[in-house]
C-alpha cells in the first residue's frame, strides 16, 4: 500500500464519519459532503 492509497483511505474515513454525523444532526448538506469525501477517498485508495 503507498502513501496515496493511504491517504484515500484516510479520506473515505473521515467522509463516513461526516455521512454519519449529518444523518444525526439531520445536517443533508454535511451529509452528502460526507458521502462525497467517502467515494472520493475510495478511488484514491484503489489507486
Amino acid at each position: 500500500m503507498n502513501k496515496d492509497q493511504v491517504k484515500g483511505r484516510v479520506k473515505q474515513a473521515e467522509g463516513k464519519i461526516k455521512e454519519v454525523a449529518g444523518k444525526i444532526v439531520g445536517n443533508e448538506k454535511l451529509e452528502a459532503k460526507g458521502k462525497t469525501q467517502k467515494i472520493l477517498g475510495q478511488a484514491q485508495a484503489v489507486g
